[in-house]
């Protein structure tokens, strides 16, 4: 085997966060490829965005928020955002120059020698001084657990499967959660299907206008709050609520977005609840959200027991080389690109030996 390759830095994933840690990287004097590697699993630029299904147009993105040193701007709101968003992330890897090394998969980080990390990949093996982590959710779709889901003879999909409304014409669907991509399943559904019923854990809610900055603030130190105390963290958009705007408001209207309690079981040929009450279905689609993928840093034991990793900023409590993007607080597109500038001025005072902010 190769001898690993010594870097000081490595970012593991090149969505929003992981390009905003780079540039930041760049900025204050590290080279790519000398001095830091950016390693991403995915087949092209993107991120995550690459995967979204076509009827999701960048028109109805929303909080897109462009990243560091390169606006995005004359988007056709009518594009998928899939391909407005790829390109602008390839232009952006392209005009910095971060040589991002895709596809390439992460298959753990060990404890090194020398106070180093080893970032093992089937390419080889990178020896790090820092680790900025930056791998986000989409690879890791969840699917709840409810009695008799084994037994359905339908169809079950998950969001991140799902490719836009056209395969489900004639059929009567069930979408379980209560999030965006819930809602916006059902508003592109329901002139598809034959019928829709959307059922969710808690009551949604929906928010007038925009949010503004204090009530923003206010949202992230909640979810900052939970991965503080070493807590699996929540989404912002939980914290929030939904925005209510035009689209949502007519799905109101017409009954589109009529919530139902969370069933309590599934039956062969639908859902049923605990009273008796039943919907037959063909389709049930899952819109449950997704979790952290960091199965890759296990071998590190940086989880507490409340079952998350506790964070002080970006930092790891547990390890101060590791730092997380794109979890807790700083899920949100804004909120990766302050991030990754926070990340950088840490590591930039790790390696030159300063003390680290408390």
């Amino acid at each position: 085997m190769n001898a690993a390759r010594e870097v000081e830095a490595v970012v593991i994933g090149a969505g929003q966060a992981g390009l905003s840690a780079a540039y930041h990287l760049r900025r204050t004097g590290f080279e790519p490829d000398r001095d830091f590697v950016v390693l991403d699993h995915s087949p092209g630029p993107g991120g995550a965005w690459q995967f979204r299904w076509p009827s999701l147009t960048f028109g109805k993105v929303h909080g897109m928020h462009a990243l560091p040193g390169m606006e995005l701007t004359d988007a056709d709101p009518a594009r998928p955002s899939s391909e407005v968003v790829r390109e602008y992330f390839d232009r952006y890897e392209r005009a910095f120059g971060l040589r991002v090394r895709r596809p390439v998969d992460v298959r753990a980080v060990r404890e090194g020698s020398g106070g180093r990390l080893l970032v093992e990949t089937p390419d080889g093996t990178w020896a790090a001084r820092a680790l900025i982590n930056a791998t986000g959710t989409w690879d890791r779709p969840f699917w709840p657990r409810y009695p008799g889901q084994e037994s359905f003879r339908g169809r079950q999909l998950h969001t991140a499967q799902y490719t836009g409304p056209e395969e489900f014409a004639g059929r009567r669907v069930v979408v379980v959660g209560g999030g965006a991509s819930g809602t916006q399943h059902l508003l592109e559904l329901a002139p598809y299907a034959a019928a829709t019923t959307w059922v969710t854990r808690r009551p949604p809610v929906f928010r007038e206008g925009p949010l503004d900055e204090g009530a923003g603030r206010a949202a992230v130190a909640l979810v900052e709050e939970r991965v503080r105390q070493g807590l699996p963290p929540r989404s912002v958009v939980s914290v929030t609520g939904l925005p209510l705007n035009d689209a949502i408001r007519q799905g109101l209207a017409d009954g589109v977005l009529d919530r139902q309690p969370m069933f309590d079981r599934v039956v062969p040929d639908g859902v049923e609840w605990r009273d008796g009450r039943k919907v037959a279905a063909d389709v049930i689609l899952w819109a449950t959200g997704f979790r952290a993928a960091l199965d890759h840093l296990a071998p590190l034991g940086l989880r507490e027991p409340g079952g998350g990793i506790r964070l002080e900023g970006t930092r790891a409590v547990a390890d101060p080389r590791v730092h997380l993007l794109g979890y807790g607080p700083s899920a949100s597109t804004i909120g990766a690109n302050r991030a990754g500038r926070a990340a950088v001025r840490d590591i930039r005072r790790l390696l030159d030996g300063e003390p680290l902010a408390a």
